[in-house]
């Protein structure tokens, strides 16, 4: 059991002094009942607590689905560029998820697409490591078209896993066999099944071009919704989140 000037607190509506304050000037229930008391006792993991009509989650594990623009950084902080956790509202600001909330992988600086925030590691932990395999679509626009003869040879040479070269300081590795399907003679959507460094853009290097743009569209079932806009999320739910493994 948790006082409910201390989880109000937590979910960002001040310090206890302020919270005092709000159970006299708003709307605060607990199960439906309106609550003064600010000693009042609340069972987190089965008491509705809402806040002039805004149910809050009470620290259950959150899930966002996020367009990433470009020119964003996949990063909490960043000292000269606007970052992903600066296009959340407020509410996602509490001190609570300012501790919790983190994203699952990265989306390099010039990439768009399907990224996610949740507080809960033990999903992210299976998303990420290298065992679980978990599929990433990308959308590719080419900076060159391709012929239909070297397509063919492209496609042969990612589903064997093809070699690339050294980036920055990581070095050269060879890929896990990937899947491509082209749409035209500059753009396809590559399926890959681990997340090294650069590597997408490092694939096509390898094989003689480079990418002009670049947009994550799936993680394993879960699809971009294509209502967000670049910039836009939404909450996920055990639904969605069935789709991820």
């Amino acid at each position: 059991m948790e006082r409910i000037d201390k989880i109000l607190a937590h979910e960002g509506f001040g310090s206890r002094k302020d919270i005092k304050k709000l159970l006299r000037k708003a709307e605060v229930l607990v199960n439906g009942t309106q609550i003064f008391d600010s000693s009042f006792q609340i069972d987190t993991e089965k008491d509705e607590v809402s806040v002039d009509g805004e149910v809050l989650n009470l620290h259950g594990e959150l899930y966002l689905m996020m367009n990433k623009p470009q020119h964003v950084v996949s990063s909490n902080k960043d000292g000269e560029h606007q970052t992903v956790f600066d296009l959340l509202d407020d509410k996602y600001r509490t001190p609570y998820l300012q501790d919790h909330l983190h994203l699952v992988g990265r989306l390099d600086m010039d990439t768009e697409g399907l990224l996610l925030f949740t507080t809960d590691g033990e999903l992210t932990h299976r998303l990420i490591s290298p065992k679980s395999h978990v599929n990433k679509t990308y959308l590719c626009c080419l900076e060159h078209p391709e012929s239909p003869e070297h397509q063919s040879e492209i496609t042969r040479l990612f589903a064997a896993g093809i070699e690339v070269g050294p980036d920055d300081n990581d070095p050269g590795f060879t890929c896990e066999p990937a899947q491509i399907k082209w749409i035209d003679e500059s753009t396809a959507c590559l399926t890959i099944y681990e997340g090294k460094y650069h590597q997408v853009k490092r694939m096509f290097i390898a094989v003689g071009n480079k990418i002009a743009f670049l947009k994550r569209i799936s993680m394993g079932r879960l699809e971009l919704d294509p209502s967000l806009k670049p910039g836009e999320y939404k909450e996920l739910y055990e639904e969605d989140l069935a789709k991820l493994v």
